[in-house]
């Protein structure tokens, strides 16, 4: 059980490092904020969807606000990107990259957290989701931008699959960090192929007007 704890904290801060980084170089890119605008959407982006998911699953207070290093990352994280970011901010790769390296850590840590907490396998996979998009949806709804998880390249999808893994990997008495990894990298994988081919989700025909 420690391990497992030991596991989630681990893929968790990563996935608050990288989203917090995300978030501050979105900000730089396509908003005209200071350091206290990308201080903020870079920590929103960071912390968002676990606050979420913990609010839905009665876990109070967020992990974000009884763990300082939630704050911490998430801080040093946007820090870092304003600082050394000035060359990268006008780059979509490093943006893209990091957007979906959070996407598949917070799928797994979210997914594993429910399932930790004791709920069912259908209710994981949608937390799982739900902690994968929500900070990068309440960044795009700051930046008065459409979010991504409504028009992206196979966006919520790959977040779905990959806490799928984490659930059907549990049942079968096998989850563990090899299997968290498998299923982040299935995610990332679908993400990045996914932008690189621009795959989209089905979508229902334009009605003619």
């Amino acid at each position: 059980m420690e391990h497992e704890t030991t596991l989630l904290l681990a893929l968790d801060l990563t996935g608050t490092f990288a989203f917090a980084v995300n978030g501050a170089l979105t900000a730089m890119r396509v908003a005209d904020v200071d350091i206290v605008g990308v201080l903020t959407l870079g920590m929103l982006t960071a912390l968002g969807g676990g606050i979420v998911r913990d609010i839905l699953i009665d876990s109070l207070p967020p992990a974000t606000f009884s763990d300082w290093r939630y704050l911490a990352v998430a801080a040093g994280g946007s820090l870092i990107a304003f600082v050394t970011g000035q060359r990268l901010y006008t780059m979509m790769r490093p943006i893209i990259v990091l957007d979906a390296a959070g996407l598949s850590l917070f799928a797994v840590t979210g997914a594993s957290k429910a399932l930790a907490l004791g709920l069912g396998p259908a209710q994981a996979v949608i937390l799982g989701a739900i902690t994968a998009v929500g900070g990068g949806t309440l960044r795009d709804a700051l930046t008065q931008r459409v979010p991504s998880v409504l028009r992206s390249e196979l966006y919520a999808i790959p977040a779905l699959v990959a806490a799928t893994v984490v659930v059907l990997s549990t049942i079968a008495g096998v989850y563990g960090l090899p299997w968290a990894l498998v299923a982040a990298a299935v995610c990332f994988a679908i993400r990045m192929v996914g932008v690189r081919y621009h795959l989209n989700a089905p979508k229902p025909p334009r009605p003619d007007l």
